[in-house]
């Protein structure tokens, strides 16, 4: 077994993380390990300089800042694995500092977008049950900033529709409690006394949204359909828009950064204050745009 595999088991066995990680931690590597072959380097014997040459190389070939941010993250992760197994005697990614992320920031609709695409549903006059479905999952991702692949994981065991709230299994297998919006919560008992059922037709699943062939909707699938959505409304949409929406929107209304990390999951409040940036440039274009003075 290779370095890379070895690494892969260890994250995935000993730490647990998530199937979504593991594939992203294997495709930041592989590209990482492809790039020292090139050198006759590998995984034991890089560099820091192999390292920002890498970088430098993802820059030039218009990877974005996300995406490059996560190579570090991955590369870091790899050299904490080759120290804790005695590979390695030293981290040459040690204090690396990934890009400011300030050069993408999350797009985010306005509340009167939101309010108008979320109405789509209403506004045809024979929806089927996977349309209803739909509307219903872009509602759910609105009313409570559930990442896709959390939402596409959901099974009925985990709503509570009496209490208003959703059991989540977020990143790095860590639970959380969400609350649900009373708009949301009418038409998620809509869907699974009607929509859902039907769908299924006599088929079981523990799943909440499910296909037509009694499996769960996965992720690229709802991806493809939200953006299908999106362009019918001449809106660029996908399921961050909505995650991202739904935390600049409360934060907007006075919500405060801790509980807006809670509801979102984020294991850092320093990936939430994002969001914070976001909400002041927005001010300032109300102000530039409304003041007499300005």
């Amino acid at each position: 077994m290779d370095q890379l595999e070895s690494f892969l088991t260890y994250v995935s066995v000993e730490k647990g993380l998530s199937r979504n990680t593991i594939i992203a931690y294997s495709t930041d590597l592989t590209k990482f390990q492809e790039f020292l072959l090139l050198r006759d380097k590998d995984f034991v014997s890089f560099s820091r300089a192999d390292i920002i040459d890498f970088i430098e190389r993802l820059r030039n070939e218009g990877y974005s800042v996300s995406s490059i941010c996560r190579s570090i993250s991955s590369i870091k992760s790899l050299c904490k694995y080759l120290i804790i197994e005695n590979v390695i005697k030293e981290d040459p990614s040690e204090n690396m500092q990934a890009p400011k992320k300030w050069e993408r920031l999350p797009k985010a609709l306005s509340i009167s977008e939101i309010m108008s695409f979320l109405k789509g549903d209403s506004s045809l006059a024979h929806p089927g049950p996977m349309t209803i479905r739909d509307f219903v999952m872009l509602e759910l991702l609105y009313s409570s900033g559930l990442r896709v692949s959390e939402l596409v994981s959901l099974k009925q065991e985990d709503v509570n529709l009496e209490a208003g709230f959703l059991k989540v299994l977020g990143k790095g297998s860590k639970e959380r409690v969400v609350p649900v919006n009373t708009r949301a919560i009418k038409k998620l008992k809509g869907y699974i006394n009607q929509q859902r059922q039907e769908i299924l037709k006599k088929r079981q699943s523990p799943y909440l949204f499910v296909t037509g062939r009694g499996k769960p909707m996965t992720r690229q699938r709802f991806w493809q359909t939200i953006k299908a959505l999106g362009r019918k409304r001449g809106i660029e949409l996908s399921p961050h828009t909505l995650r991202h929406s739904f935390a600049t929107h409360l934060l907007e209304g006075g919500a405060d950064l801790r509980s807006v990390q809670k509801m979102l999951g984020h294991s850092d409040i320093s990936t939430t204050q994002i969001y914070t940036k976001v909400t002041t440039d927005r001010i300032k274009k109300v102000y530039e745009k409304h003041h007499p003075r300005a």
